[in-house]
């Protein structure tokens, strides 16, 4: 009788068991208690963010027509910018590095704002940053940038600024389309870049600033150019 006993206990424990498995199976782990289902998707990450309108001007060599640096198709509401390693800056007696750039007219010093753009960078294109949060207003001795994305030679996209070569942001960037997200929170000093909505970096800022956004294509190897559409500007 006992053996008949312990031989129930043990197929009672087996069907739990199995019962068990089928339910994380069917259903994936708990996180905080509740139930994450390991095939959903993320949620994007401008979820509880409110679009809000921008303006911008293009910073462009100074002694060159706009168009001869800037084209905007309405059509298709693609910006394409580009330049060479031996234009001029942007303003006579500058000596800041080449450049044609959206420069963003929203400025902020508190808050979370976000930068979106759909991103495509010419193959060849080397050395230009095609994104950055540009600190106008700050204490002396502190860096003019909260962080510079720039195209490398091996058909990347990296932070500037970081070592050894730059953090990762993209790969295979060269003649694709592909999603940036720039989310700055500047309560909490906290940067986070999204590529195609997967979260590639988090990193904190250079400290209190008045800031904005700029992108396009500054300082070049040879030639760069960059095409921006459905750009948009976020805030929470």
């Amino acid at each position: 009788m006992a053996q008949a006993g312990f031989k129930t206990k043990k197929m009672v424990s087996l069907i739990l068991i199995l019962s068990l498995a089928c339910l994380l199976f069917q259903f994936g782990p708990t996180v905080n208690g509740a139930v994450a289902n390991a095939g959903a998707a993320q949620d994007p990450p401008t979820i509880g963010w409110t679009q809000v309108p921008f303006s911008y001007y293009i910073q462009k060599p100074w002694d060159l027509d706009l168009s001869e640096r800037y084209h905007y198709d309405a059509a298709t509401d693609t910006h394409t910018m580009w330049v060479y390693n031996t234009d001029k800056p942007f303003k006579q007696g500058n000596t800041t590095d080449p450049r044609t750039e959206m420069r963003w007219y929203n400025e902020y010093s508190s808050g979370e704002h976000m930068w979106e753009a759909d991103v495509y960078i010419e193959e060849g294109s080397v050395g230009s940053s095609v994104m950055q949060i540009l600190r106008i207003n700050r204490p002396a001795g502190t860096p003019a940038t909260d962080i510079m994305l720039v195209v490398h030679p091996d058909n990347t996209v990296r932070r500037y600024f970081s070592d050894p070569n730059g953090a990762l942001i993209k790969s295979n960037v060269y003649n694709n389309w592909w999603n940036l997200k720039v989310a700055h929170n500047a309560d909490e000093g906290i940067i986070r870049v999204y590529a195609d909505d997967e979260l590639v970096l988090t990193v904190e800022d250079r400290g209190p600033a008045t800031r904005h956004f700029k992108n396009g294509v500054y300082g070049v190897e040879g030639r760069s150019e960059t095409k921006f559409r459905n750009l948009k500007y976020w805030v929470k």
